[in-house]
């Protein structure tokens, strides 16, 4: 459990410096290659939406299976 912890507090610290230090950059259209952002946060807001979307279908998938299953075990046992 505490190594399970260490990688998700190791993650949020990585990402969080990523967007401090992109923060202080700022953004201008014709930086150079130096001063361009670490991170697309566009691709990322992407990508997040799209697993979140992809996550909500799953979830009502299984929920959907689940009470399927125990209405139809539920039915069996009435007879």
């Amino acid at each position: 459990m505490r190594i399970f912890l260490g990688i998700v507090i190791g993650i949020a610290l990585t990402i969080g410096a990523a967007y401090i230090a992109d923060s202080a950059r700022g953004t201008n259209a014709s930086a150079e290659i130096s001063d361009r952002p670490f991170v697309n946060w566009d691709v990322i807001d992407d990508e997040l939406k799209a697993l979140s979307a992809m996550l909500g279908e799953k979830w009502s998938s299984i929920t959907k299976q689940a009470k399927e299953t125990t209405t139809g075990t539920d039915q069996a046992k009435e007879k």
